[in-house]
């Protein structure tokens, strides 16, 4: 099961998740994705990624699992890596969401649609209760963190997820729009795990 958590106000329409999925679809494996729209709320996201989770791995989430997550979502997916100690992928990931989220409380606009997205105080402290400690087990990690993120500091993920795979970008954004360039190397981690 690959697992793809989009970031804050986006969706599974995303650039990064519409690529990776079709990139997964021409290998055969459509059947392995799954890019849920996550709620609002961050304890609502993780337990509707847990109950996918639960439903698609077999009972054997570690060996079958990898989650890959961007900004917000690269947060939940070290939560759930940390969780079922299986290989995630984070795109420019928040590290310390509960301080980094806390100026979005509030009303805001989705990037994939007119639908209000509504960021609440209590959101802040469903972060807070879900942080977890630096990956226990850097190599099950692969790390794409842009210098030229203009959101998060990646600096901050360089040194959070020290000792994993990946790359830091030289420029960039916090979507990666140059994202595609960099996909051979993540479906590699993802989908050769021997190699890594």
């Amino acid at each position: 099961m690959i697992l793809y958590l989009h970031g804050f106000r986006s969706a599974p329409a995303s650039t990064k998740a519409t690529l990776l999925a079709s990139a997964l679809k021409q290998r055969g494996l459509s059947d392995q994705w799954h890019c849920p729209q996550l709620p609002a709320s961050p304890a609502q996201a993780i337990a509707l990624a847990k109950s996918l989770v639960e439903q698609h791995a077999g009972g054997q989430p570690a060996t079958t699992l990898t989650v890959i997550g961007s900004s917000l979502g690269g947060y939940y997916a070290t939560c759930l890596a940390e969780t079922y100690q299986c290989r995630a992928v984070v795109l420019n990931p928040v590290v310390h969401a509960a301080r980094d989220l806390a100026s979005q409380v509030g009303e805001h606009k989705q990037y994939h649609s007119d639908k209000p997205f509504i960021f609440l105080p209590e959101h802040i402290d469903e972060l807070a209760a879900m942080a977890v400690d630096p990956p226990s087990d850097p190599k099950r990690y692969f790390l794409l963190a842009c210098t030229g993120d203009e959101v998060l500091d990646w600096q901050e993920m360089a040194q959070w997820y020290a000792g994993s795979h990946g790359r830091i970008v030289q420029g960039s954004d916090h979507g990666i729009s140059d994202f595609e360039q960099w996909m051979p190397e993540i479906l590699s981690f993802i989908l050769e795990p021997e190699k890594h």
